[in-house]
């Protein structure tokens, strides 16, 4: 490379991440869009809408329709962000929270009446029209209704309802012409099958007349029965776009619920953590990452300011896209790009140890920069395609709220890569081009003595038991004086919710330090608060009271702060976290686990490298759920976020150590065995192991020691997580492969 070029490279480079970075703060014009101020907030950062639905009608309804309802109105909500949260509140009541918008009337439009969907005929028994084709004042036609709806009942002109359909949704086709086509795909219920057929075989025999799908007032859909449909399933067909599709399943979709609700009220609330929580996070970040900065130039010199230019763009990077991809930032999302962070630090290092090893070995500083990315490779495309699929997988199946942090642990994935194995190259070569060629700007690797890691694998195997078993024996110990396994959060058992309007305005900051002390010492537990935008009202959301609580926190509040006792109200909520969403978190988690197994089958052509990855994963699972039940943190929405975040990292550390077994192998000697060959391979990326651990540490415990009380339940159980993926690969993976390997020999060795 000419000294033109690399000068160019490092400007042009340059040049991009102040782009970038001035985007980022100021935005794309004077009002500040597509800036980091600008990024969606979830509920726990930014506050948003909440609206609470009353069941229609006398009497309590069935805890089963209440728990179908909130389901479906979850899948309809999402919508508008996978972090909406929906809930019960008291008998009757249904509460909607969704982040990221504050026009409460805007969204009751497009919501409509949920639970008031029909399906109506063309004409009646004797040939009257139930609906005709009319015109307003502009000359814009639309379907009306000739009668009441009470009316059509009582005739029999509407074959089913919205709770015969099963499930709506859009999709795509190409029609016999060779066109794509978009659709919405209807699938009945067991006893909506058999009416639809024959509401369907009704049309079709009467000229093939329309049905009419009625939603809160007004038609949605008017489609011309081109069949007799016996199957259950339908195609409303041809839509102008996807977007009009997916709009259409939605409103059946919420049109299905098994009970009619209407708006009681509405209102924008604050955020749940406040704007403390994202003033001390961005200020974690930025200690965090300076710190890390400091220390890649301090152990990598040259290199590694590289790779701090480069990672500098790949925070920018990251900031411009989750604007550009509308996504929504959780706390969940931080732990996403937390991991990124650190997998795009590890890419590094990975690849300067290894340039290292060359330059050790006599190699030129030219061709041992060429030799270093050709050999770490391997080892960075499979640690961050196996996590990549992961995240993919619960983008896919995954829950709203865990498509949050798969979302942003893709983007951040991706990024990372072309930084680490493009923008840094780029960088590197320019300062050997600009005169950098000396050996000693980059450092030559050490011969470290191999260490005798198999040699201590009892003593290593008896503490990570002992540790499983321990925890075993404190979640059985909570079971019996608190109930449960864990110190379980409102998002997983519910409580109650009490509202109270002061006297006078107060701020998140104000009442978390004068105010929740004082209801945490009545409910005995931690509180979760909201506040109610443009008034004095404050959501205090605790663990369930009984009577005697409740009353006692009546008269702390009247005491205190001279409430009077009418504006206070208490009505027991129930967990965000449903049993349907933990069953699919589950599953989508599985199925990430298989992907992955897979994938490093296909790559090492051996599973038992899978096995015994899979095997330290949930290694470090138990250990950090051990963390969790003797420490009695609260178990939240972050809960499973900082659990895919270890997966995540162990699994990558684990296949960095498993791709230089799999190498010094290529080499082995009749002389060598497999004992000496994992504990070289071992040793030769245990700088790696301790280096990344020790920068993705950093960032965590800054966001520890700054930050707010959440924050700090969320940080503690990722630092413990991340020393354990640290061990667990260092002290376990190779041990348990060499077992496996002996006890599953396979006919090729």
């Amino acid at each position: 490379m000419k000294k033109s070029r690399a000068i160019l490279i490092l400007l042009l480079l340059l040049a991009v991440l102040a782009g970038v970075t001035y985007v980022d703060l100021a935005g794309t014009d004077g009002t500040g869009a597509g800036s980091a101020s600008d990024i969606k907030l979830g509920l726990d950062l930014a506050g948003g809408v909440s609206i609470t639905y009353k069941v229609v009608g006398d009497g309590t309804p069935s805890s089963t329709d209440m728990s179908d309802t909130i389901s479906k109105l979850q899948q309809r909500v999402y919508n508008y962000s996978t972090e909406a949260i929906v809930y019960q509140e008291g008998l009757d009541r249904i509460n909607i929270e969704i982040p990221g918008v504050q026009d409460a009337n805007a969204i009751l439009q497009e919501l409509g009446r949920p639970g008031t969907l029909y399906f109506i005929a063309e004409t009646d028994d004797e040939g009257n029209d139930n609906y005709s084709l009319q015109a307003d004042a502009s000359g814009n036609y639309y379907y009306a209704l000739n009668q009441s709806i009470e009316e059509l009942q009582a005739e029999g002109s509407i074959p089913l309802s919205g709770t015969d359909v099963a499930n709506a949704r859009a999709v795509s086709y190409t029609n016999d012409y060779g066109n794509s086509e978009f659709a919405v795909e209807l699938t009945m219920t067991d006893e909506g099958r058999d009416k639809f057929a024959e509401a369907t075989r009704r049309a079709y025999n009467n000229n093939q007349e329309s049905l009419g799908i009625y939603y809160d007032g007004s038609f949605v859909s008017v489609a011309r029965v081109q069949a007799v449909l016996t199957d259950g399933t339908a195609l409303i067909s041809p839509m102008e776009s996807f977007e009009r599709a997916e709009s259409l399943a939605s409103t059946i979709r919420i049109g299905g619920l098994k009970v009619e609700l209407e708006e009681l009220h509405s209102k924008v609330v604050g955020a749940q953590l406040g704007v403390e929580a994202i003033d001390t996070s961005l200020k974690a970040g930025v200690i965090g990452f300076v710190l890390v900065a400091v220390f890649m130039i301090a152990v990598y010199f040259a290199m590694g300011l590289a790779s701090v230019l480069a990672l500098s763009l790949y925070v920018a990077l990251v900031v411009l896209l989750l604007n550009g991809f509308d996504m929504t930032l959780t706390l969940s999302g931080i732990a996403g790009i937390i991991l990124s962070i650190g997998m795009a630090v590890d890419a590094n290092v990975i690849i300067f140890a290894r340039i290292r090893e060359e330059l050790a070995a006599g190699t030129s500083v030219r061709t041992a920069l060429k030799l270093g990315y050709d050999k770490a490779l391997s080892a960075i495309i499979d640690g961050n395609i196996t996590t990549l699929i992961a995240a993919g997988v619960l983008l896919i199946l995954a829950p709203g709220s865990i498509k949050g942090f798969a979302q942003t642990l893709a983007l951040g994935i991706v990024l990372s890569m072309f930084t680490a194995l493009v923008v840094t190259r780029w960088v590197m070569n320019a300062f050997y081009a600009l005169g950098l060629r000396d050996a000693k700007w980059y450092g030559k690797g050490k011969t470290y003595k191999t260490i005798n890691f198999l040699g201590k694998q009892k003593i290593f195997f008896c503490a990570s038991l002992a540790v499983i078993v321990a925890g075993f024996i404190v979640m059985g110990v909570n079971k019996a004086t608190i109930g449960d396994f864990f110190n379980l959060s409102l998002e997983f058992k519910g409580g109650t919710a009490t509202t109270v309007t002061f006297q006078e305005h107060r701020t998140l900051e104000e009442i978390n330090a004068e105010v929740v002390p004082l209801v945490e010492d009545v409910t005995g537990g931690p509180v979760q608060i909201q506040t109610v935008q443009d008034s004095n009202e404050v959501i205090f959301k605790s663990n369930a009271l009984n009577v005697e609580q409740r009353e006692a926190l009546d008269d702390m509040f009247q005491e205190n702060f001279g409430v009077s006792g009418q504006m206070i109200t208490s009505e027991t909520i129930s967990s965000t976290i449903s049993d349907e969403m933990t069953r699919d978190t589950i599953l989508a988690v599985v199925a990430a686990i298989v992907c992955m197994l897979i994938y490093i089958r296909i790559r090492f052509s051996d599973i038992r490298f899978g096995i015994s990855s899979v095997a330290a994963l949930t290694h470090d699972v138990l250990v950090v759920l051990a963390f969790y039940a003797a420490v009695r943190i609260s178990v939240g929405n972050t809960f499973i976020a900082c659990l895919l975040t270890i997966v995540g990292y162990s699994i990558n550390a684990t296949i960095v150590i498993f791709d230089r077994v799999r190498e010094n192998m290529r080499s082995m000697t009749k002389k060598d065995t497999l004992e000496e060959v994992v504990n070289k391979s071992v040793t030769q990326t245990l700088s790696r192991s301790i280096f990344t651990s020790l920068t993705t540490f950093i960032m965590v415990a800054v966001l520890y020691i700054l930050g707010v009380t959440s924050i700090r339940d969320f940080a503690l159980p990722l630092m413990v997580g991340i020393v354990c993926g640290a061990y667990s690969s260092v002290c376990l993976t190779g041990a348990m492969w060499l077992w496996l390997r002996k006890k599953l020999p396979q006919k090729a060795e």
